[in-house]
């Protein structure tokens, strides 16, 4: 019987531990993959490190792309983009499993639907296991959506398609017609650097990045950013008023990676009449932020949240990373060196560093 080493995070102990199990049968539509890379999102370093509570035991990591080992009976080979898959095939797939038929799929939410399975979020069980990127096997479970790259990508770069670049798409896409706008995106992270790029792609006249590090800031230019801002700088209504007023500009749309408060308190009011707010980063318990119904009314403006991404998103990931993905220092970002071994080195790693992300090779 075939085996796989893995690696598993128990949040009673707080530790990441090496072991290994017999990989099962593949039911009818399962897809067995051989991870190759794993990048270490934020929600990652959040369990990690006690912030955010998963179901326990978990194999962490779900920013992860593979090569096809085998298919079960009835499992699909043909993948979202109408290319045909087969063994050998290295791909990504959604961060989420879910009935297509189900009622919020059918409403273009399937990362909300009843019965929806989280790759690197759930429990190892008896029954269920191989369910995370820090493992040298996954098991992919039906309704999958799966993406078969055309272009050969660098595998950092792939790995973070299914996670960052799949939830910035979905973030944009939410955010509509961006073209000749001006567009601030608050938090120049990985999502945030990405989104700039995008915004860039849709034709955005000016594209602003809010952060509070120095280097992102600058990185952000490097992907699209047409202005920079320190977030000191916006520490206030007064200060962020005037310095839009001294450059002549009027935000005409934002996306919050940040999920700061204050922070999306200041950019509403900066919002123009006729407006979009995209809230993104806000995922985690935090304070309420202010809002007045009559200004929104009378501002007409539209506020959207989303959390995660659809299908759509991540086939728009896809076509946006083989398209740009060298017109953007986008490996840059990753620092591997990492194995399963070394994997809670990673973690350290990146809670010390704070990298955009941290990538672990499986091959």
């Amino acid at each position: 019987m075939p085996t796989s080493r893995y690696a598993f995070f128990d949040n009673t102990t707080m530790l990441l531990k090496l072991d290994q199990t017999e990989i099962p049968a593949l039911q009818d539509y399962e897809i067995l993959v051989r991870v190759s890379y794993t990048t270490l999102c934020k929600s990652d370093i959040l369990t990690y490190t006690g912030k955010r509570k998963e179901k326990n035991p978990t194999i962490l990591g779900h920013e992860i792309c593979g090569t096809i080992v085998a298919f079960g009976n009835k499992a699909p080979k043909i993948d979202c983009r109408h290319n045909n898959i087969a063994v050998g095939d290295l791909i990504t797939w959604a961060i989420y499993a879910s009935d297509p038929s189900e009622a919020m799929s059918l409403k273009g939410i399937p990362q909300k639907a009843a019965g929806l399975f989280k790759y690197g979020h759930e429990e190892i069980t008896k029954t269920s296991h191989l369910h995370g990127g820090l493992s040298e096997y996954i098991i992919l479970r039906p309704h999958t959506p799966i993406v078969k790259p055309i272009v050969n990508l660098p595998l950092p770069v792939l790995a973070i398609v299914n996670c960052a670049v799949a939830t910035a798409a979905g973030a944009i896409r939410i955010a509509g017609n961006i073209e000749g706008a001006n567009v601030v995106i608050a938090g120049a992270g990985m999502l945030g650097v990405i989104a700039c790029a995008m915004a860039k792609s849709k034709g955005a006249k000016n594209i602003i990045a809010i952060d509070i590090e120095n280097e992102r800031l600058k990185m952000s230019t490097s992907f699209g950013a047409t202005h920079t801002v320190h977030l000191d700088t916006i520490n206030s209504f007064q200060n962020f008023s005037n310095w839009l007023t001294y450059n002549k500009l009027q935000i005409e749309c934002f996306i919050d990676f940040s999920g700061e408060p204050t922070t999306i308190d200041i950019l509403l009011k900066q919002l123009s009449i006729g407006g979009t707010a995209v809230f993104i980063g806000s995922t985690y318990p935090q304070q309420n932020i202010t809002l007045n119904a009559e200004t929104i009314v009378r501002n007409i403006w539209t506020i959207k949240g989303l959390h995660n991404y659809n299908e759509s998103d991540l086939v728009e990931a896809v076509n946006f990373i083989e398209a740009h993905h060298t017109n953007y220092p986008i490996a840059s970002l990753i620092k591997g060196g990492f194995t399963l071994d070394t994997c809670a080195l990673a973690f350290d790693f990146a809670i010390e560093e704070h990298p955009y992300r941290v990538g672990i090779s499986l091959q």
